[in-house]
């Protein structure tokens, strides 16, 4: 059974929206990212944990918790070079 061209765009779509939508939900505070921008969250976080995965381990893919695991890091970096922090995704914490 051949799966076509656009039927694996949309499953790589919708496993990039799930691990990046679980990674926003990760990390506390709200985050002003799109839905593309999730999906590409997602799909940075898979890519990097696959080849971490294979380097080490030499399996082919990472399972779900170890992508959660890199998108959440790279979600925390993005927040960082915008001036967050942890709980925050930017710019200094509001006023009291």
């Amino acid at each position: 059974m051949t799966m076509s061209l656009l039927a694996y765009l949309i499953l790589i779509a919708a496993s990039g929206l799930f691990v990046g939508a679980l990674a926003r939900l990760s990390l506390p505070g709200p985050d002003p990212m799109t839905i593309p921008q999730t999906i590409l969250l997602g799909l940075a976080g898979n890519l990097t944990a696959g080849i971490v995965v294979w380097l080490l381990w030499r399996h082919t893919y990472p399972g779900i918790i170890i992508s959660v695991a890199f998108s959440s890091l790279i979600l925390y970096f993005i927040r960082r070079s915008r001036g967050g922090g942890l709980s925050r995704p930017s710019g200094p914490p509001p006023p009291r």
